[in-house]
């Protein structure tokens, strides 16, 4: 069994919230312009990494004629209209709550910029209130992959990097917390269950509403 924990960071985007589908409609409803879509292989490079890094990455791969900086405003446009609207992932809101109740402090650690953040958490302002920290893209030098964004979020809980148990969804996000030394649960996308980062993490979990407590030494739900 997994040593006990006593912090819990998690993911942003297709973590807690369910934005993922935003950001695949309106990728695509752009590369449609050129009669394209996105190769799923490419998104999943470009999942969990900030659009500053994601987008040029994609452009590169994909060589659509566009420059990463009209890219990002058009579809930073329709997202900002969307993000509001995010939905919480399945099991997300019972399992903060749960460990909020028992004194568990928690983060979130997201790839997004502070604008970004400020629009997809406007739905919710009690449950993100209710965190300990916050932690977005401008706060640290550099974005995941790299393990700044979770290392910050450790600092701000008062947490040593073996006591912090993440949930993610993206390689990059499992890279970053594997790399700040942290144990990491993988909540992927179904279609990305089988990429070789997924096998990296500690488990592999179909939702949040899955996760097993007890086994890393958590008040159990009643």
């Amino acid at each position: 069994m997994p040593s006990p924990v006593t912090h819990v960071i998690y993911d942003l985007d297709g973590t807690l919230l369910d934005t993922e589908s935003m950001f695949i409609e309106a990728t695509n409803a752009i590369f449609a312009r050129f009669g394209r879509t996105l190769p799923p292989e490419v998104r999943a490079l470009m999942i969990g990494r900030s659009s500053q890094v994601a987008v040029p990455m994609m452009l590169a791969r994909t060589g659509l004629s566009m420059t990463a900086e009209a890219f990002i405003e058009e579809r930073k446009t329709v997202l900002f209209e969307q993000f509001p609207l995010a939905l919480p992932m399945t099991g997300a809101l019972e399992l903060t709550a749960h460990l909020a109740r028992h004194g568990v402090r928690q983060a979130v650690a997201t790839s997004s910029s502070r604008a970004a953040l400020a629009r997809k958490v406007m739905g919710h302002p009690e449950w993100f209130a209710s965190f300990d920290a916050v932690v977005n893209a401008e706060d640290v030098e550099r974005s995941k992959p790299a393990p700044d964004i979770f290392l910050e979020a450790a600092r701000r809980i008062g947490a040593s990097t073996e006591s912090c148990l993440v949930f993610e969804d993206a390689p990059a996000g499992i890279e970053a917390a594997l790399a700040a030394g942290m144990h990491v649960i993988a909540v992927p996308e179904p279609g990305h269950k089988g990429l070789d980062a997924m096998a990296q993490a500690c488990a592999i979990l179909d939702s949040l509403e899955a996760f097993d407590l007890g086994a890393w030494g958590l008040p159990e739900r009643a």
